[in-house]
C-alpha cells in the first residue's frame, strides 16, 4: 500500500498559531511532505495567508481581510506569535520552496461563498515567481477555482473539496461527475466520511482521495487503514510518529 502523505494542516494549528510564518517554520522543520494552508485576497488583491475571511478569531484587528490593503494588513498581528503579521502566499511559498516541500494551497471563497475575481492568476502569478507552481497542490470548495486553476495548469494537483453534507448527498458517482466537470485529480472530505468503498470506488474513477480533519491516534489510524493517498492534521508529529510505528512494524 502507497505510503500516505502528511500535510501539517494550517502549519500543525494544535501546536503553534495557525497559518502564521511561526507555525510555517516549525512545521518545515518536520518530515512532512506538505505544508496546507489557506488565501483569502487583500483590497489590492494581494493573495494573504489567513483560514477566515475575517481578522477577528487570530488576529488583534476586525472585519474582513478583503477590506484592507496589503500595506495594513502586514500591520495586523497574529495572536500567540509574538508580534507577527499575516504572512503573504509569496513568504510561504518561499519558505516552503527553501525547506524542499511540497505546498498544499486552499483559495477560500470571500465571507458571501463567492470566489474572489482574478484570486487564481493572482495566486498562480506568485507560485510562477517562487518557482512553486509544479509543487503546489491547489484545493478549494468551488468548483469554478477549481476549474479555472485546470485551465491554467501546470500545478501538481487539483483537489474538489466537498464537506459532509454535500458528499452524502451527492455519493461517490455525483463526486466524480462533480471533479471531472472541474478538473479536480482528487477528493479532499473529513477523515471521518470515507469508507473502504467510496475510497475503492473513487481510485476506481482515477482520482486520488485526500481528507483533513486526522487530527488523533482514532482518526489518523483510520486514515492509514484506508490507504489515503494524503491527510492534512493539526498534529504533524503525532501523525509522523504513528506512520513510522507502522512503518517499523511491517
Amino acid at each position: 500500500m502507497p505510503l500516505t502523505q502528511i500535510a501539517s494542516h494550517r502549519g500543525g494549528a494544535f501546536l503553534w498559531p495557525e497559518n502564521s510564518a511561526l507555525a510555517f517554520r516549525q512545521a518545515l522543520a518536520l518530515p512532512a511532505e506538505q505544508l496546507e494552508l489557506d488565501v483569502h485576497l487583500s483590497a489590492d488583491g494581494v493573495p494573504m495567508v489567513i483560514h477566515d475571511a475575517t481578522l477577528d478569531r487570530t488576529s488583534d484587528a476586525q472585519g474582513p481581510v478583503r477590506a484592507r490593503e496589503r500595506d495594513a494588513l502586514r500591520a495586523v498581528r497574529l495572536r500567540g506569535t509574538g508580534g507577527e503579521s499575516l504572512p503573504t502566499l509569496a513568504e510561504a511559498a518561499a519558505l516552503t520552496h527553501a525547506a524542499g516541500r511540497m505546498l498544499r494551497l486552499e483559495i477560500k471563497a470571500d465571507a458571501a461563498g463567492r470566489p474572489y475575481p482574478e484570486v487564481v492568476p493572482r495566486c498562480l502569478a506568485v507560485l510562477d515567481a517562487e518557482a512553486m507552481r509544479s509543487r503546489t497542490v491547489l484545493m478549494s470548495f468551488q468548483p469554478l477555482t477549481v476549474a479555472e486553476a485546470a485551465a491554467a495548469g501546470g500545478l501538481a494537483r487539483l483537489v474538489l473539496l466537498l464537506e459532509a453534507k454535500p458528499w452524502r448527498g451527492m455519493g461517490v458517482a455525483g463526486a466524480v461527475a462533480l471533479a471531472r466537470s472541474c478538473g479536480a485529480g482528487e477528493i479532499g472530505l473529513p477523515v471521518g466520511e470515507y469508507d473502504a468503498p467510496a475510497v475503492a470506488a473513487l481510485r476506481q474513477a482515477g482520482l486520488a482521495v485526500g481528507a483533513w480533519g486526522a487530527n488523533d491516534a482514532v482518526g489518523i489510524g483510520r486514515a492509514f487503514d484506508l490507504g489515503l493517498d494524503v491527510i492534512a492534521t493539526d498534529d504533524p508529529p503525532l501523525a509522523l510518529r504513528l506512520r513510522q510505528d507502522r512503518l517499523a512494524g511491517g
